[in-house]
């Protein structure tokens, strides 16, 4: 009998903990549960220890525990009644029911809040989830992705080493350890590489090194390394004369011959293509014997000895799968393939005896017949066995040279394949006008559902002359419609440019106009639907097109300016200058009340040099819009162009009395600045302040013209009085800023940009001038502080000019780089920025990516003038004569209008009548 006891078989108690008694806690350690569980609560630790200590005997801790009961039952006994408060009471009914009452209380109230009780537990449990996830759960997404692993990959996994610090060492104590060498094996290296000979009695020499001359002479190493040389020196030399005949060696490069050498020097093709040939083999063969019926098995049988290169073994074969597979053409037509001549036209025979309705067994045999007699002959006994095949027909029709024979095969075959879209269209393109309608009523008798039948009716229609006269398409979608075959508005779009593409104009004017507003409601937005459309045709090359979706939705929309600056666009970049003009006044007509209509029509006429033209259209523009300002100063301009001064500034007068606004005032005084009358203009700019106080533009044209005229210090008035009026003008505190560090009151600059910044914050130009303040006054720590305060203020979508600033003036060269792209991190297309990073291209001579970031400024925002004066410069340095012609051609259509350089120069006026690509080259030449 054994001495073990029996608990240790009996299952734990309830929250037993081995090894409490001295003190330790639980805790778990696998790994897949997630962090350890929690221990025992302090009453359990308190409660396991009151009752080790009862089962050894320590009366001092159940005392205490005794001491500690009674302490908490003192607390609910009356202190003058040491038995208890109700030891006298009875328990009756009454108890019974107030106990019951209170039960179901607590019931209900515990019901009610259950839901929230059970919600909050439950979100706590997620959370506390959440926060401690389970091991299992952090890896779960990774064990999934062990699906996707593939045998291969599982078993290139390395095996697991041993890579302790003890056993590496050891190993490479083993891997180090050293032996004496016995002296025989340092005798025999040593004497390894001599060439001794000697001589012995009868006559014969004899080498050390184990090789012997009969004749007793000595070898010649010497002469033997020349003559090895010379050998290589010649096939060097035949090498580079035959430039590739070994692939490799040679000197010279054919480039004719390059491809072709490489593809020599290659392995074959069955060791390339196929690693394993016999495997491959094998494979195949189990296939075809486990299933002989199966055509694909010997038709891949037959292509791996293809390959290997047994082109007689791939005939067997193929014929060995015709014999079990007689019914499938795909084996028949590989058999056709792989023989040649006469053979092949054999099995083309055997084949076709096996199945004489296959179309493409039919073919094949035709194709193998190298006269058009025989051919005909072929598919005509084809026709015989397959009458209702549209592709034999096909195929009969284009080897006959008489368009008559082709006309009766069509016809016949029109008969017998009734429902043949092609065949009719093809037998229509046949026949004279007057038979071609015929044909074209019967195929859409027969074809109801065909669009392509009713286009071809239209196209018919066109080319007698008739296009305009006879709706063809509009029958044609009220019956397709009716017949619920109606394509959709992009596959009509697409027939479209088709008979676009194929000149049949009229007829893609009539489909776009009678199926464009096709599936589309008046609660869909049908005008930037029809626009979208428009521009797709455009970048498809497809005007014409696009012109009938403008015509169409014009139609729909006829005061719809967007839509007649789209059709005007169109017309300005693809179109004449008299369908330009037409557009316009067609569009002046129907929304009379634009004045943008109206003064594009007037420049197009005055760019055309029609003077008189451009002055009635600008009269009729002022019988439509009365004391408009935009076309009084259009009319101004229009003047001063041609050199008419008084007539400019007799309109000019008028205008301040017809449409007193701001604008024509500032206009009026900018006229009499150009002409260099500064008293006229200063008297203007006063009046007009007098009505208009708080327009930036006249206190800056005043401060303007005190500098021109020589007074400082009344420009220094004006300006400050114009900054009390306009504080939010940021350009009028930039000129006044500026004017004090010319006047070299630096501290009163300071301070003017100091105020500035409180009544514009975060402006961008406020602090870039600032830092420049400071940087031209060398001040550059100075202005390092400002730059850190100005990209703290300053919103990230107005820093380009900032950061441009600091890349360029503020970084050293090294660090120019990291800069931009940390700025770019920052500041995402920001045309300035962009800018910079192509100067910096541009310094370090990689000119291809410095023209691609200045084009990416340049689609970014193509109004800002310094960008294209800086690609103009870049190009003058580094680009051809064509490429400088092509951005000042785009830099003239765009005309913009800002940049910090641009403006300054555009608007001086010495430079007032001088045309954008003078401004272009005068901006660029102003850059540094």
């Amino acid at each position: 009998m054994t001495g073990r006891r029996d608990f240790l078989s009996q299952p734990a108690p309830e929250n037993y903990v081995a090894g409490l008694g001295r003190g330790a806690t639980g805790f778990t350690t696998r790994s897949d549960l997630g962090p350890a569980r929690e221990g025992p609560s302090e009453d359990q630790i308190k409660e396991a220890l009151a009752k080790r200590a009862a089962a050894l005997g320590f009366s001092d801790a159940v005392a205490g525990k005794k001491e500690e009961e009674d302490d908490n039952d003192e607390r609910y006994q009356d202190p003058d009644n040491e038995v208890g408060l109700f030891a006298g009471g009875v328990y009756d009914k009454d108890d019974d029911e107030a106990d019951r009452i209170y039960r179901e209380i607590d019931e209900k109230m515990d019901k009610r809040r259950r839901a929230r009780r059970e919600a909050r537990e439950k979100a706590e449990r997620e959370e506390y989830e959440r926060k401690n996830p389970k091991i299992q759960q952090q890896f779960a997404d990774l064990k999934r992705g062990l699906e996707a692993v593939t045998e291969e990959e599982w078993a290139a996994l390395p095996e697991v080493g041993d890579l302790t610090g003890k056993n590496r060492r050891s190993k490479q104590a083993r891997q180090q350890r050293f032996y004496a060498v016995p002296d025989s094996v340092l005798a025999a290296a040593g004497s390894a590489g001599e060439l001794g000979t000697t001589v012995v009695d009868d006559g014969v020499a004899s080498t050390t090194g184990g090789s012997s001359a009969q004749d007793g002479t000595m070898t010649n190493f010497a002469k033997i390394g020349q003559a090895r040389d010379k050998v290589l020196q010649v096939r060097l030399d035949q090498a580079s004369q035959n430039g590739t005949a070994t692939s490799g060696s040679a000197t010279s490069v054919d480039p004719k011959g390059y491809l072709t050498s490489l593809a020599k020097s290659q392995l074959p093709e069955s060791a390339a293509q196929v690693g394993d040939i016999n495997r491959v083999r094998e494979l195949l063969e189990s296939v075809i014997k486990t299933n002989p019926n199966n055509g694909p098995g010997w038709i891949a049988a037959a292509r791996l000895e293809e390959l290997a290169g047994k082109i007689v073994a791939a005939r067997n074969v193929i014929a060995r799968g015709c014999e079990h597979c007689p019914k499938n053409e795909d084996v028949w037509l590989e058999s056709i393939r792989l023989n040649e001549g006469r053979n092949a036209k054999i099995i083309a025979a055997q084949a076709i005896q096996k199945n004489n309705r296959s179309v493409r067994l039919w073919v094949e045999a035709m194709k193998l017949e190298d006269d058009t007699r025989s051919k005909k002959r072929v598919i005509r006994h084809a026709l015989d066995h397959i009458p209702e095949s549209e592709a034999l027909w096909k195929e009969a029709v284009n080897l006959e040279e008489d368009p008559d024979n082709a006309r009766l095969l069509l016809a016949k075959a029109t008969e017998l394949i009734p429902l043949s879209v092609d065949l009719w269209l093809a037998l229509a393109r046949l026949e004279t006008p007057e038979n071609a309608q015929k044909v074209l009523n019967k195929a859409r008798k027969h074809c109801p559902t065909s669009h392509e039948i009713w286009i071809a009716a239209a196209r018919l229609q066109e080319q007698l002359g008739q296009g305009e006269k006879v709706n063809v398409m509009k029958r044609a979608a009220q019956v397709l419609v009716k017949e619920s075959a109606m394509p959709k508005r992009e596959e009509w779009i697409a027939e479209a440019e088709k008979c676009e593409s194929e000149g049949a104009i009229i007829t893609c004017g009539a489909i776009i106009r009678e199926t464009l507003g096709y599936g589309l409601d008046e609660d869909d937005d049908r005008k930037d639907t029809w626009l979208d459309d428009a521009r797709g045709s455009i970048n498809r090359g497809m005007y014409e097109t696009a012109r009938a979706i403008y015509a169409y939705a014009l139609r729909v929309f006829p005061t719809s300016k967007t839509i007649w600056l789209a059709a005007a666009d169109l017309e300005r970049n693809h179109g004449t200058k008299e369908d330009l003009w037409a557009v316009l006044e067609k569009a002046v007509n129907a929304v009379p009340r634009s004045e943008v209509l109206w003064m594009m029509l007037a420049k197009e006429k005055w760019q055309a040099g029609e003077i008189d033209n451009a002055r009635r259209v600008l009269a009729r523009a002022f019988q439509q819009n009365p004391n408009n300002e935009d076309i009084w100063l259009a009319a101004v301009k229009l003047e001063a162009e041609n050199g008419q001064i008084e007539q400019a500034r007799g309109l000019l007068k008028t205008a301040r009395q017809e449409a007193p606004t701001d604008r024509v005032w500032m206009k009026s005084a900018v006229f009499e600045r150009q002409l260099g009358d500064l008293d006229a203009a200063l008297d203007l700019v006063q009046q007009a302040l007098n009505l208009f106080p708080t327009s930036a533009k006249l206190w800056m044209m005043k401060g303007q013209i005190y500098e021109d005229l020589d007074k400082p210090l009344q420009a220094r008035e004006a300006y400050s009085t114009g900054v009390k009026a306009v504080p939010k003008s940021v350009p009028l505190w930039l000129l006044y800023s500026r004017l004090e560090e010319k006047l070299g009151q630096l501290p009163k600059a300071r301070s003017v940009l100091d105020r500035a910044r409180l009544a514009v914050p975060k402006s961008a130009e406020l602090w870039c001038e600032s830092i420049r303040v400071e940087r031209r006054a060398q001040n550059m720590k100075q202005a390092e502080s400002l730059m850190e305060r100005a990209l703290r203020d300053v919103p990230k979508p107005d820093q380009g000019i900032l950061w441009s600033e600091k890349i360029w003036h503020l970084t050293t060269r090294p660090q120019r780089k990291p800069r931009a792209l940390e700025a770019i991190k920052e500041v995402d297309n920001d045309p300035t920025l962009l800018v910079a990073v192509a100067r910096i291209f541009w310094g370090e001579r990689r000119l291809e990516k410095a023209q691609n970031w200045f084009e990416k400024a340049l689609v970014r925002d193509s109004d800002l003038g310094d960008s294209w004066a800086w690609y103009y410069k870049f190009l003058l340095e580094h680009g051809t004569e064509e490429k400088r012609e092509e951005v000042i051609s785009k830099c003239v259509g765009v005309e913009p209008r800002h940049g910090e350089i641009w403006q300054a120069v555009a608007k001086n006026p010495k430079n007032a009548r001088k045309s954008v690509e003078e401004i272009l080259k005068l901006v660029a030449a102003e850059l540094q």
